[in-house]
This record gives C-alpha cells, structure tokens and sequence, in this order.
C-alpha cells in the first residue's frame, strides 16, 4: 500500500547476429524500457537502425499523410491479422495513394478557380449597377477614364469644368464612371479628391458586368457542386479504407520503432548492449523472453542500483484497479520519486471525500453520474476514460452525501420547522428529525443536515477535517524523510510539526480548564521543544511557516463555504421560477414557459458550476495543503518499449 513498483536495471548483451530477434522479443514483450546509450570512452558507439528502415519510413509517412487527408482519426475498429494486412499493404498503398492524389489535385484546381472568382466578383460588385460594357472602359487616345468610389454626385462640378464628358454613377455603390478629355483630366483629378475619390481596377474581361457577375456566381457554384462530390468521393474512401490505415498505421509503426531501436543502443564489432528497466517482479519473465527469443545466446544480468540510479529509475504506479483514475490526478501534479510513497490510494478516498461534501446533492449528482456515464461510454479515448470515472467516484460520492443532507437541487427532501416557520420538503411526512446539541453554536445535529443551519458547527468539522488530513501528510514526509536522510532527519524535519501541535493542543485545553492548569506549562514546554526541533530541522524556515499550520486548516473551511455557495445558488434559482408562475397579474402559460427557462438555465449553470467549483477546491486542498506536507514529486514515467496494439494481431 502506498507503495510504488519496484525496479531493476537490466542490461542485457548478445552477439550482433541475434540482435533483431532481440529487439523482436522485446517489444513484443513490452516491459523493458531502454536507457538511451551516450557515446563515452568505453570504445562502444551507437548502432545503426536496421536495414529496412528506410523502407518503413517512407511508407510510414505516406500512409500518415493519407489518414491525414482523409481526416481518418482513433477509433473503435476490429482487430486484423498482421499477416493479412502485409500481404495487402504494398498494392493497397499504392492504389490508395494514386486514386487520392487525383482526387485532391482535382480539388486543389477547383478550389484555386474559385478563388479566382472570388477575386472576380470582388472587382465587378462596384459596376455591377452601371449599364456599360467593360470593353468601353479602356483603349482611348484623347480621353481619360476615371473609375472608383465618391462620397457625392460630382456631374454638376465636372459641367462647371468642361462640357465634354460622360459620367455613369451608382448612388448605391457610390461608384463612379467618368469619362473626360485629356487635357482636362488634371482639373477633373484636383476635383474627384474634393468628392473623397478612390479609384478602383476595371476587371479585365468584356461584357456587361451584371451579366458577367451573374455568369461568374453560377460558374462558382458549379465548382462548388464538383467540390461537394469530390469531398463525397473522398469520404468514401475514408469508410472504404478506414480500417486498413488505422491497421497499417499500427504496424508501421511498430516496425519503425524496431528499426530505429539501435540508435539507443550500444554495439561494437560484433556485439551489442541494451540498458534499461524492468520491473522486479518481471525480471524472471523478462529473462526467459530473452532466453526463447536467442536460444540462450544473448544474456541478461540484473545490475545493483547506485544512487544515481534513484533518480533516474523510471516510475511505474502499484495500485489497485479501483485507484487507478485517480494516477491523472498525480500525473497532472508530478509522479512520485523513487523513494517517496504513493499517495494515489489516498486521493482515491479524500478527493471524492471533499468533493461530496462540497456538492453534496442528489439532483446534481444524479444528471453529473449520467453524464459521466454517457461521455465514458460515447468517447473511446483513453485519456477521457480515467477523468470520467473520477467523476463517476464523485458522484457517489455526492450522492451519499446528498441523502445525508436531504437536498435534492436546492429543495430539502424533508420538511424543517425554524424559529415558529416550517418550510415543507419535497417528501410528503417526511420530517427533519432532531438528534443532539452541537457544542458549538448552540446548533441542533439533525437528521438530514440541513448545512444552512449547522454553520458554525461545520466550521469547525471542516477546519478538525483538515488538521487530520494535514497530519497524515506530516506521517507520510515523516516515512519519505526518513527513507532519504534518515531516522534523525525524519524527526526534526517531521515530527517537530506534531510536537508542536502536540504542545498547542495541551495548552489550549489546559487554559481552557479541560485538563488541570499544570496541563498549560506543560503544553508551553513540549511546543518549545517542538520548536527548537523545528529549527533545527529546517532551519528559519521552519518557524516562518508555523502560521500556516493554522492557515491550511482553515482553508478546509471552504468545502462549507462553496457548499453553501452552491445551495443558495440554487435555491435562488427556484425561487425565481416559482414566483414567475405565482406572480400576481401574469398569464399563466407565459409565466409557466419563462419559468421553466429561468429553471433550466440556471440549474443548468450551477451543473456545470459544480463539476467545476468542487473538483477545484478538492484538488488545491490535495495539491497545495495537503501535498506541501510531504510530496516532492519529480519522477518520470516508466515508458517500456513496445506497442500495444489496437488494430492488429499477430
């Protein structure tokens, strides 16, 4: 428990004629993760990738370029036969990627045509208004042709300049087509920049431009057609050949991971030498992997790990499958090192914990669990599976928690009588039944808790809640501490902190006359002690973070704090519809369907408000009160070499 994979570093050595089958059995075995081999003085070099490297590479990069083209992506698909697929792989290939490059070259000049006309109408738009063939618009000796767009109607100025002049103008546009001689057009330009003139191309083509751009869109969508059926054409061939790239995809892979395995390795002449890690307990299995694969002709030794090695040996979690989810949780922090203990185990408990007791509804709880469930079984992505059955976990959580409470989103399950007022619950005859007095506050402990009336009393719950937590956190640094540095060191480091609040807690309730006031001395003296140990331990840094210890606890106040949050938010929200429906004056059915939005919407946001406020708050009370105890992190990932296959099957 708590504990992570043990290790062993391997190395295993052979003669150069048995290195592929080597290197075969090891990925199939997928357990041995390699140590990449730097050149040093020792004489040994790296190896060179297999022959038939080349060769996979390129058909490797071609089939990934066609799944990325044909936009083919992970999914469920039936397991083929590795023998079928290399038996296809060539033909298929070729075939595939001769249809696809016809294909897409057609579409690539089609879409470049549209372009094209895209351009084309841009320029026509302006005239499109203008009754005048484009032919007309060029090609004169003694006359200028000014085109472009004006803020007014410049006819009566350009008259006051010169008689000689045709002018076509679109009030709509504001475009403008004028026609003047030469040896006037630097009066008429001096003008036309009074008028805001921007001159604007005559698109090359002849005809009347309404008629050009009515040609032009009907040309586009044609091309637009022809695209659409080339996109079906190439759709087919991604239902037709899925299967086949995904398979191919899987296998090429594997082969190039094969191929280019020596590149990590360390050869000579005539031999060669893999490093690496494999687990303890599939050491014995790795050895005989090895054994079948060379008839006994290449060796495999288990080496004594330095301390180097400590921090270098990759990390491999030991949980039972239930936990398992919860590893994303400490991925997203960082693995644990080689010597510190897992807390994995101990998140699968706190998080949904904290989680349930901040939420704590059945109504939330029931559509979150079903949208888990419907995402888990909808998505088939291996990273979106773990967090969904995270959520899952939670959501038993809160719903235990929501039947502890009697709330159903933001109704109470069963009726409350407060100060003379008795507000009905949802459950007829169900009745809030009395238990016993809480210490503090004067509160009464019921049954359900209804939060909103045991404030103070859960205060202070949370803020014990988070002292045992933290606590265990000082035990888990005490092991870690003494693991790296020691017995003496675990004690200063570590146990000065329970010393400590040892000493605090003896204090207070000798001052409180709980104990007998020689409790009190007694409690100064130990949380001296304590501090000097502190000190020593951590040196000023120690002291300095005492008022944390009274920080981090409080800060497990918020599961009360964003619980009450969450429950207001929701009661609001059901107040505000049902007094739409009941508001005097207002018609029924209206008020009815306004009602009814106002409760979708805001219930819908405080769904999704709770998926997010919980999950934050549990986590930063994991990762910054409860982790800063204890945790240094910093492992990396045990990443084996293999494959494990989804598409294929020796």
């Amino acid at each position: 428990m708590l504990e992570l994979k043990q290790m062993n570093r391997a190395v295993i050595v052979g003669h150069k004629n048995i290195f592929e089958e080597t290197v075969d059995a090891l990925h199939k075995s997928n357990l041995f993760q390699i140590e990449d081999f730097n050149e040093d003085k020792s004489g040994l070099h790296i190896g060179r990738p297999f022959e038939n490297v080349d060769a996979v590479s390129k058909k490797l990069i071609k089939i990934r370029s066609i799944a990325s083209l044909l936009g083919v992506e992970d999914a469920e698909s039936k397991k083929q036969s590795k023998s079928a697929v290399l038996s296809s792989l060539d033909d298929t290939l070729e075939k595939l990627d001769a249809e696809l490059d016809v294909k897409t070259e057609k579409k690539s000049q089609l879409e470049a045509e549209i372009k094209e006309i895209d351009s084309l109408k841009k320029e026509l738009l302006p005239f499109s208004n203008i009754s005048l063939d484009l032919d007309l618009y060029r090609g004169y000796e003694h006359l200028s042709v000014f085109t472009g767009y004006v803020d007014d109607n410049v006819e009566s100025a350009v008259s006051k300049i010169t008689s000689s002049y045709e002018i076509f103008y679109d009030a709509k546009e504001g475009t403008i087509v004028l026609f003047v001689a030469k040896e006037k057009s630097d009066e008429v330009t001096g003008l036309l920049a009074d008028y805001g003139f921007r001159e604007i191309r005559v698109p090359q083509i002849s005809g009347m431009p309404a008629q050009a751009l009515s040609e032009i869109t009907s040309k586009e969508a044609g091309l637009i057609k022809q695209i659409e059926s080339i996109d079906a054409e190439i759709e087919s061939l991604k239902d037709k050949y899925a299967d086949f790239i995904l398979a191919s995809n899987e296998l090429l892979s594997i082969e190039a991971q094969k191929s280019e395995a020596p590149l990590r390795v360390a050869t000579s002449e005539s031999t060669f030498m893999i490093d690496g890690w494999v687990p303890e307990e599939d050491f014995p299995k790795l050895e005989q992997i090895v054994k079948t694969a060379t008839n006994g002709r290449a060796f495999v030794s288990k080496q004594e790990m330095t301390k180097g090695d400590e921090n270098v040996v990759p990390i491999e979690y030991d949980n039972p499958k239930a936990a398992t989810p919860f590893q994303e949780i400490m991925d997203l922090y960082a693995r644990p090192k080689y010597k510190e203990l897992d807390p994995t185990l101990l998140i699968f408990i706190s998080f949904p914990l904290f989680y349930g007791m901040i939420l704590g509804d059945i109504g939330y709880a029931l559509i979150l669990l079903a949208l888990a469930l419907g995402i888990k079984k909808a998505v088939s992505s291996e990273a979106i599976k773990p967090l969904m059955n995270v959520l899952i976990y939670c959501q038993i959580s809160t719903l235990i928690f929501g039947v502890l409470y009697g709330e159903f989103m933001g109704f109470p399950l069963a009726s409350l009588t407060s100060h003379g007022e008795t507000v009905a619950g949802l459950i007829p005859g169900f009745a809030t039944m009395d238990l016993f007095a809480s210490p503090i506050g004067g509160e009464m402990i019921t049954y359900p808790v209804h939060r909103t009336h045991l404030v103070m009393t859960l205060i202070v719950f949370t803020a014990l809640l988070g002292l045992i937590h933290i606590n265990i956190g000082y035990m888990l640094g005490f092991i870690n501490e003494n693991r790296k540095h020691g017995m003496s060191a675990a004690i200063m480091e570590k146990g000065s902190w329970i010393v400590i609040e040892l000493g605090l807690l003896l204090a207070i309730l000798g001052y409180a006359a709980v104990l007998p006031a020689a409790t009190t001395y007694a409690g100064v003296v130990v949380f001296l002690v304590g501090f000097v140990m502190l000190l020593k331990g951590e040196g000023i840094k120690g002291p300095i973070e005492l008022p944390s210890l009274l920080s981090n606890s409080l800060s497990y106040t918020r599961i009360i704090a964003v619980g009450l949050s969450s429950i207001y938010i929701a009661s609001t929200v059901n107040l505000i519809a049902f007094e739409m429906i009941w508001e005097p004056g207002t018609p029924i059915g209206g008020a009815t369907i306004g009602a009814i939005i106002v409760f979708l919407a805001g219930h819908a946001l405080n769904t999704v408000l709770s998926i997010i406020a919980p999950g934050l708050h549990s986590l930063r009370l994991q990762y910054v009160e409860f982790f800063g105890k204890f945790y240094e992190g910093g492992g990396r990932k045990y990443n084996p070499f293999g494959y494990i296959r989804k598409y294929t099957e020796e």
